[in-house]
């Protein structure tokens, strides 16, 4: 008997900000397969990753869990010996492979390169990519490292296939990761088991790097943001291929799709790639408050779709607050797995976006060095919220009605008292759990965090 359980693949982009495609608003460029996965399914409009950062919200988005409960709280290093996602916390990888689940990655894993941490550990048994933040698209070797004391002094080369180091010199990591993605897949369809296969892309993370095909179609657009289109159009056409060979294959119906970000846009002067150490605007926030580090929704909020043409009606935009954190419980209800085994601070969607219910309605976290945040209803309250790193927070206190005023533009931190107080208690509560929990579970292990920096 065929097994009927569906398929599962997760799409990850790195440093995309929530207006950057053109379901979600973008004039100057046009995003047509993914506007096509959202038409196909539903888009959601208040997705949040659960960290501004990288290396947490991949955490969260693979445990289920908040980036303390999972062991992540900050960017990772990058040399081959930095700890990472501890193997004591389960990823989806894991708990579908326990189920029979054949499990595959191909893309950005940024959650640890020593032995212990890496993707074959956490359940991932074919894996193609890259382990540290960021690798230049055509050499794959990792230099942000570099002329840092330690072992990220010197630049390394960073692209593996089975934890075997490999090299592929002058080949585009996009269309690689696409290459891979479908070469697993066909792979993967011989068996009679189901797959997930997890997609994360390192684009539009810099180096700001793209093909000149991809240049060409945005060629009257400042260099800037022509190359923040062509990272995502190769992107875009990448899930092409990908969506391509589902179609040949007749898996496209039973597979259960879901595409987001990890957090908002970049405006690290590195991105520029003219030596200028000033920031670098070619991401956009959709007129949010905020970017990349900020625990205003600029940082964190973005664009998410969800897609199973078998089950979820097309055709749908979602209101709901969600987090990355949501798509674990939502998998696991999918393909019919008891979650309470597992710790998870996420909730399924699932009867959501198949039956139209709506969510009952909870808080959502977010911490990042000094900041903490908290968003319940329309109410978003951020504590010593920064809009850039390093620099003075702009409030100690800053409540928005985030539903009438999406930009935070205003503060009712002193018009409403009562809901202030509520939320900075709630906010102030769930920051001192993740704290206890650090130090009872994670403040042992040897951590190596990255620096925050515009240069």
């Amino acid at each position: 008997m065929a097994d009927s359980r569906p398929n599962v693949i997760v799409y990850l982009t790195d440093d995309q900000g929530y207006g950057d495609l053109s379901c979600m608003g973008a004039t100057d460029f046009q995003t047509p397969t993914l506007d096509r996965m959202a038409n196909d399914g539903v888009r959601f409009t208040n997705w949040y990753s659960n960290s501004p950062v990288c290396s947490p919200s991949r955490a969260a988005l693979l445990s289920g869990r908040y980036p303390g409960n999972a062991g992540v709280r900050s960017i990772l290093r990058g040399h081959r010996t930095a700890t990472g996602l501890p193997a004591s916390t389960p990823t989806l990888a894991t708990m579908l492979k326990k189920e029979g689940y054949q499990t595959a990655l191909t893309g950005k894993w940024h959650l640890g390169l020593a032995e212990d941490s890496r993707p074959g550990v956490h359940g991932f048994e074919k894996t193609f990519g890259f382990m540290a933040g960021c690798i230049d698209f055509y050499s794959h070797i990792y230099y942000w490292g570099a002329n840092r004391p330690g072992p990220s002094l010197n630049p390394t080369h960073d692209l593996w296939e089975d934890n075997e180091e490999i090299w592929r010199n002058g080949e585009y990591f996009t269309e690689l990761i696409a290459k891979k993605a479908i070469e697993y897949i066909r792979e993967m369809s011989k068996s009679d088991k189901p797959f997930f296969l997890y997609v994360p892309f390192n684009a539009p993370h810099y180096p700001m790097h793209a093909p000149q095909e991809y240049m060409d179609r945005f060629a009257d657009l400042p260099w800037d943001r022509q190359v923040m289109a062509a990272m995502i159009s190769a992107v875009d056409d990448a899930i092409a291929s990908i969506r391509d060979e589902l179609d040949r294959l007749r898996l496209t119906d039973n597979t259960l799709s879901v595409f987001t970000s990890d957090n908002g846009p970049s405006r690290e002067s590195r991105n520029w790639l003219d030596g200028a150490q000033d920031p670098y605007y070619g991401g956009t926030s959709g007129g949010l408050k905020g970017h990349k580090f900020s625990l205003f929704d600029g940082g964190v909020k973005e664009p998410a779709i969800m897609s199973w043409p078998a089950r979820i009606p097309p055709e749908q935009v979602s209101d709901q607050s969600c987090a990355s954190m949501d798509i674990v419980p939502t998998v696991l209800e999918a393909v019919g797995v008891d979650s309470s085994q597992y710790e998870l601070d996420g909730t399924s969607v699932l009867s959501h976006v198949v039956e139209g219910n709506d969510l009952q309605e909870r808080p959502i976290f977010w911490e990042m060095e000094g900041q903490t945040a908290v968003r319940r209803g329309k109410w978003k309250l951020v504590l010593n919220g920064q809009l850039v790193e390093n620099t003075e927070p702009i409030a100690d206190v800053h409540l928005s009605d985030v539903e009438s005023d999406p930009a935070e533009s205003t503060n009712h931190a002193d018009s409403e008292p009562e809901i202030t107080a509520e939320l900075k208690a709630l906010a102030e509560n769930w920051r001192a759990g993740i704290e206890k929990r650090w130090e009872d579970d994670y403040a042992s292990a040897d951590y190596e965090y990255v620096a925050h920096g515009m240069v």
